[in-house]
């Protein structure tokens, strides 16, 4: 604390209440961190034993390559022109973004300053606002990992995961919340206030859906996965308690990763988003066992899982802005949608997907900024993205915000899709392919590609050549 503040209530006031807010942030970017112990519990449990611990290495890895990529570039182009940091005392260390003029409206498209945080702009606001945002980041590089388990090399997953955080994911983040031109559809053009996602349903979950689809298209489904006639076949997966736990783990971490994007321990509506995202999870797992249940015959407990995921991911965008009607809707949509569309990619168009990922967060991430276009009503969010008034959807009077929702997700589909296809594509011209080959994935990818087993055998047991012991019998006396 300055030494002229000491004597100031006011400023020390105000340096309580940035203190306040930068641990919160602080603590809610360490239970999104812990969410990469969930995926990693799905999306193992969920896949086959020969494949542990390769499934298990890449969730472990992609949390490596995206801190390291996210600091030396992938910050900055992310948050490096956002401006004042309000909840952590006007900090406007990151103020400098390459924009460019049309029709005398400023497009902004990515930041240029905060690359490796040098020492000039590692203030304590820029290393909280780093470290939040860095998790984030490795949320939505990891979906990939599951839609393409079992069968993407090692190689091609290292190099795509850091395209990823260097290029794919930073720069849609800096348009939506970097101050770029997404988010200034509305002070621009009157798209209600502009694209809008609070806390990544289209940023995260959306972009990491649509990198998963794209892999999956270029990789092709697993050995076995569809018949001669095309239908698909189930492959179980081996573990369904991990799947089970992982998906607590990751609903845990959610509160981090919804409550967090206040970015103010002082906000009060961080409970209503922490209420909004339990309930939408409650819909979503109801929701997906009810439909599946009558669908199926059987409530399948990994749809159940899927659901509770789908309605985290759909009420991610929206959370600040419903009311719980509403969040519980939203959740209940997710649940069916995630079954809907998972079985509809697969049907249609041959796309395997061993956890679902694309459904829940492909899918799911469009519902949410569909719903959040529809279902804002207005409480919250004066302000925000300089544009006075609350946010409001369709449903309250501005379908201006509707089509600025509309207008952000088909961005991300071009953008994302175009650019996660490009670089499968050089990936395959540099490696070879993308894919491991025939005899590598029957055999498992454990042993061929990493050496090891994920569940190593059991050494202890005896040779089979060796005679048992003979038995020797035991006398049993009760009493005396």
């Amino acid at each position: 604390m300055a030494g002229s503040t000491l004597h100031d209530p006011l400023a020390r006031l105000a340096d309580l209440e940035t203190a306040l807010n930068v641990t919160w942030v602080l603590v809610a970017a360490f239970l999104v961190m812990f969410m990469q112990a969930g995926f990693a519990l799905v999306e193992t449990g969920l896949t086959r034993a020969k494949n542990v611990a390769h499934t298990m290495a890449m969730n472990l890895l992609v949390f490596a390559i995206v801190v390291l990529g996210y600091w030396a570039v992938g910050f900055g182009l992310h948050m490096g022109g956002v401006g004042a940091l309000a909840t952590f005392g006007g900090d406007a260390t990151l103020s400098s973004a390459f924009s460019i003029t049309v029709g005398g409206r400023e497009i902004g498209l990515f930041g240029t300053t905060g690359f490796f945080l040098t020492t000039e702009v590692f203030t304590p606001a820029v290393a909280a606002l780093f470290l939040f945002q860095a998790v984030f980041a490795v949320a939505g590089c990891s979906i990939p990992t599951g839609t393409l388990a079992e069968r993407w090399k090692f190689a091609s997953f290292v190099l795509f995961d850091l395209v990823m955080a260097t290029v794919i994911y930073p720069v849609y983040a800096h348009w939506v919340w970097g101050g770029g031109w997404l988010a200034a559809l509305g002070r621009n053009y009157g798209l209600g206030h502009g694209h809008v996602d609070f806390a990544g349903s289209s940023v995260v979950h959306l972009t990491g859906g649509m990198a998963a689809l794209v892999g999956a298209r270029v990789l092709g489904p697993r050995l076995g996965k569809f018949g001669p006639d095309g239908r698909p076949r189930g492959i179980p997966g081996h573990n369904l308690p991990l799947a089970v736990l992982g998906t607590f783990v990751l609903a845990f971490g959610w509160f981090g990763f919804n409550a967090g994007s206040t970015l103010a321990a002082t906000d009060l509506r961080t409970a209503v988003v922490a209420v909004n995202t339990l309930l939408s999870s409650a819909a979503g797992a109801f929701a997906a066992t009810l439909y599946t249940w009558r669908r199926f015959g059987k409530p399948d407990p990994t749809w159940m899982c899927n659901g509770m995921l789908a309605g985290l991911v759909a009420i991610t965008g929206p959370c600040a802005f419903v009311d719980a009607p509403s969040a519980v809707s939203i959740g209940a949509v997710g649940g069916v949608l995630v079954v809907k569309a998972a079985t509809f990619v697969e049907e249609r168009f041959g796309i395997d997907d061993p956890v679902g990922a694309i459904a829940v967060h492909g899918a799911n991430g469009a519902w949410g900024i569909v719903a959040l276009g529809l279902f804002a009503n207005g409480s919250y969010g004066d302000g925000l993205n300089g544009v006075p008034g609350g946010v409001r959807g369709l449903f309250y009077g501005d379908s201006g915000q509707f089509f600025a929702s509309l207008l952000g997700l088909g961005v991300n589909v071009l953008y994302v899709g175009g650019t996660a296809a490009a670089a499968f594509l050089v990936l395959h011209k540099l490696l070879g392919s993308n894919r491991v080959r025939a005899e590598e994935e029957l055999e498992g990818l454990d042993v061929t590609e990493l050496g090891v087993e994920g569940y190593a055998p059991d050494t202890t047991a005896p040779p089979a050549h060796v005679e048992p012991a003979p038995s020797v019998p035991i006398a049993i006396h009760v009493g005396r």
